[in-house]
C-alpha cells in the first residue's frame, strides 16, 4: 500500500497536475479533497469532466465518475457483490476505494485519453422512450440504425476482402506472428526503459543520501576532535550556575507572581459582572484615592521630611543589578528555548526528508498511529491558534485603551500647565521631579563625599535648607492649586462620560456599517454570478438551437423525395466523397501494381541508356582530340607506318 501511495504522490507532483504533495499531506486529505483529486485526474483524461464537486450533488458526481470508469474499462477488485461497496465508497470519498482507482488511472493516462476520445464516436446513444413515441423521431432512429448496420456490413465485407488478399501472400501466418511479437517486444522495451529510468532515480537519491551521511559523519568527527575536558567542565559549571539561579531565585518569584495573578483572577471571577455604573464608581474611588495620596505627599513636603533615606542609592543599585540579572536570565532562557526549537525543527525536517526520499517509510499500524498523532496535534494547534488570536485581539484592545489614556493624560497635563501659567505658578507640577532630582544629586554627592561625615552633614543641611525654601515658597500656591485640581477632576469626569457615549455610539454605527457593507458585497457577488449564469445559459440555448436547426435541415434533406434536395444532405455528400476516394484508391493501387511490375525492366533500360550516353560522350571526346591533332600536323600512312608531317 505504501508503494502505491508513493507512486500516486510522485505522479501527482509532476506535469500536468503539480499538486506538491508528500506522503503525509496526501494521506491527510479530507474525503471531499480526495474526490476532487480523482476528478482532476479524470478531467485530464476527458476534458468534459472539469467541474468543482462542491457545486455538484454527491449522487451526480458518483454517477458521472462511474460512467467514465465504465467507458475506460476499469474493473473494481472483488466480485459482483462488492460493487455496492465500491459505489458507496466512491460517494463518501473512501481511501481504500479511491487510491486503487488513482493508481490504475495514473499508470495508463495516455492510453485512457485515446480511449475516452474514441468513446464519443463508438458508444450507442440511448434515446428516451418518451421521445420514441413521436413518429418522426422513431422513423429517424430506425433509419439511422439501418444505415449504421449497412456501414457495419460494408466494414465486415471490407475486412473479409483484406483477409482474402492477405491470405494470398506466402507465409502470412508467420508474418502475423512476427508482427505480434514485434508489438510485444516494443511494449517490453518501453517497460524496461521506464524501469531503467526509475533505477537511475533511485541511484541518484542513494548517492545524495550517502553524501549527506558522510557530511554528518565529518561534522561529528570535527566536533569530537575540538572537544576538550576543560571546555566541557567550564560549560557544565555555567549550566549548573544558571540552573541553580533559575531554581532558587527566578522560578520562585515567577511562581509567586503567578499565584498572585491566579488569586486576583479567581477574585475577579467570583465577583458578579460589572456594569457601566460600577466602572464609574470605581473610577471615582480611584480619583479619590489619588487625591488623598497627593495630599499626603504635600503634608510630607510641608514637614520637611526627606523622601529617601541614606541607603536609597544602594537599594537602587541593587534593584538595577537584580533587574539586569533577571533580564539576562530571561534572554538566556529564550535563547535556549529557541535553540531547542530549532534543533527540533531540524530533526523534523531531516525526518521528513528521509521519508520523502524513501529511506524510512512508515507502514501499517505505525503509519496509522503517526497519522492519528499528527491529527491530534493539528487539533491542539488549531485550539492554541484560536487562543492566540483571542489574545491578540485583547492585546489590540488594551493597546488602544493605553493610547487613549496617554492622550487623555497629555491633554490633562497641557490643561494643568495652562492653568498654572494663568495663576502664575508655572512649574509646580514638576516640583516633585525637581525634588527627586535634588535627592539624586544629594545621593551622588553623598557617594563622592562619603569618606568624611562632616562633608556629608553639611551637604545634607544645604539640601534640607534648599528643600525648605522651595516648600515655603510653594505652600501658598498649593492651596490655590487644590481648588483647581478639583475643578479639573470634575471637567475630566464629564469629558470621560461624553467620550464614553461617543465611543459606544461610534462602535455601534461602525458595526452596522460593516454588516451592511458585507451584505451589499454578498448581494453584488450573487448578482454577478446570476448574470454570468444567465449569459452562459443564453449562449448554450443559441448553440443548441443552431445544432437543432442543422439536424432538422439534414433530416429534411435526407428524407425528402426530391433527388436534387437529397443530394444536398451531408450524409449523401460524405457517401459520394467516400465512393470517389475509394475509386481513386483503386486506381492508385492499379498504378502501383503496374509500376512494381515494370520497375525491373525500366531500371535495366535506364542503366543501358546511361551506358550508351557515357559511350557517346567518350566518342565525342576522342573525335575532339583527333580534330586538335589534325590542326597541328598531318598523318601519312606509308608501308604500314604512320608519319606525322608538321
Amino acid at each position: 500500500m505504501s508503494d502505491q501511495i508513493k507512486f500516486i504522490v510522485e505522479k501527482l507532483n509532476k506535469e500536468p497536475f503539480k499538486k506538491n504533495y508528500n506522503l503525509i499531506t496526501f494521506d491527510s486529505l479530507e474525503p471531499m479533497q480526495l474526490l476532487q483529486v480523482l476528478n482532476d485526474v479524470l478531467a485530464e483524461i476527458d476534458p468534459k469532466q472539469v467541474v468543482d464537486i462542491r457545486e455538484e450533488m454527491p449522487d451526480q458526481t458518483a454517477k458521472r465518475m462511474l460512467s467514465l470508469l465504465g467507458i475506460l474499462k476499469y474493473k473494481p477488485p472483488g466480485n459482483a457483490t462488492d460493487m455496492s461497496t465500491f459505489r458507496q465508497g466512491l460517494v463518501i470519498g473512501s481511501k481504500p476505494v479511491i487510491h486503487p482507482v488513482l493508481h490504475w488511472l495514473l499508470q495508463r493516462t495516455n492510453e485512457l485519453k485515446k480511449r475516452a476520445y474514441l468513446a464519443r464516436f463508438l458508444i450507442k446513444l440511448e434515446v428516451p422512450a418518451e421521445f420514441l413515441q413521436d413518429e418522426t423521431v422513431a422513423d429517424t432512429n430506425k433509419q439511422d440504425i439501418s444505415a449504421m448496420e449497412e456501414e457495419k456490413d460494408q466494414l465486415i465485407k471490407r475486412v473479409d476482402r483484406l483477409k482474402k488478399r492477405v491470405e494470398t501472400v506466402q507465409n502470412h501466418q508467420r508474418m502475423f506472428k512476427i508482427a505480434r511479437q514485434l508489438r510485444v517486444e516494443k511494449e517490453r522495451e518501453e517497460f524496461l526503459a521506464q524501469q531503467k529510468q526509475e533505477q537511475k532515480n533511485q541511484l541518484f537519491h542513494a548517492v545524495q543520501r550517502l553524501q549527506r551521511v558522510q557530511n554528518q559523519l565529518k561534522s561529528m568527527q570535527h566536533a569530537a576532535a575540538d572537544a576538550k575536558p576543560e571546555s566541557l567542565m567550564k560549560r557544565l559549571e555555567e549550566e549548573i550556575k544558571f540552573n541553580s539561579y533559575m531554581v532558587s531565585e527566578k522560578f520562585p518569584k515567577e511562581l509567586d507572581n503567578k499565584k498572585k495573578e491566579m488569586r486576583f483572577l479567581q477574585k475577579v471571577v467570583s465577583e458578579p459582572a460589572m456594569g457601566h455604573s460600577d466602572l464609574l464608581e470605581l473610577e471615582a474611588k480611584i480619583n479619590e484615592v489619588n487625591t488623598q495620596l497627593n495630599q499626603l505627599i504635600e503634608k510630607k513636603m510641608m514637614r520637611n521630611e526627606p523622601i529617601e533615606g541614606k541607603l536609597s542609592l544602594y537599594k537602587q543599585q541593587a534593584s538595577i543589578i537584580s533587574r539586569k540579572k533577571e533580564a539576562k536570565a530571561e534572554e538566556l532562557q529564550e535563547a535556549k528555548e529557541k535553540l531547542s526549537n530549532l534543533e527540533r525543527e531540524v530533526s523534523m525536517k531531516a525526518t521528513q526528508t528521509r521519508e520523502f526520499d524513501g529511506t524510512e517509510v512508515l507502514k501499517g499500524d505505525e503509519f496509522k498511529r503517526y497519522v492519528s498523532k499528527l491529527r491530534s496535534k493539528s487539533t491542539v494547534f488549531k485550539k492554541k491558534h484560536q487562543i492566540i488570536a483571542e489574545f491578540k485581539a485583547e492585546y489590540g484592545l488594551l493597546q488602544r485603551t493605553e493610547e487613549l489614556l496617554k492622550q487623555r493624560h497629555e491633554n490633562i497635563q497641557h490643561q494643568l500647565q495652562t492653568i498654572e501659567d494663568k495663576k502664575g505658578i508655572s512649574g509646580y507640577s514638576y516640583t516633585q521631579e525637581e525634588l527627586e532630582r535634588v535627592s539624586a544629586l544629594k545621593s551622588e554627592v553623598d557617594e563622592v563625599k562619603g569618606r568624611t561625615l562632616d562633608g556629608m552633614s553639611e551637604m545634607v543641611k544645604k539640601l534640607n535648607s534648599l528643600v525648605a525654601e522651595k516648600k515655603s515658597a510653594l505652600a501658598p500656591i498649593i492651596k490655590e492649586l487644590r481648588q483647581l485640581r478639583q475643578n479639573c477632576q470634575e471637567l475630566t469626569q464629564e469629558c470621560e462620560e461624553k467620550k464614553t457615549q461617543y465611543d459606544s455610539c461610534a462602535a455601534g454605527l461602525e458595526s452596522n456599517r460593516s454588516k451592511l457593507e458585507q451584505e451589499v458585497r454578498g448581494l453584488r457577488e450573487e448578482c454577478l454570478q446570476e448574470e454570468s449564469r444567465y449569459h452562459y445559459t443564453n449562449c448554450m440555448i443559441k448553440n443548441l438551437e443552431v445544432q437543432l436547426q442543422r439536424a432538422t435541415d439534414e433530416m429534411k434533406a435526407y428524407v425528402s423525395s426530391d433527388q436534387q434536395e437529397k443530394r444536398k444532405a451531408i450524409r449523401e455528400q460524405y457517401a459520394k466523397n467516400i465512393a470517389e476516394q475509394e475509386n481513386l484508391g483503386k486506381k492508385l493501387r492499379e498504378k502501383q501494381k503496374t509500376v512494381r511490375e515494370s520497375h525491373g525492366p525500366n531500371m535495366k533500360q535506364a542503366k543501358m541508356w546511361r551506358d550508351f550516353e557515357q559511350l557517346m560522350e567518350c566518342k565525342k571526346q576522342c573525335f575532339l582530340k583527333q580534330q586538335n591533332q589534325t590542326s597541328i600536323g598531318q598523318v601519312i600512312q606509308e608501308g604500314g607506318e604512320d608519319r606525322l608531317i608538321l
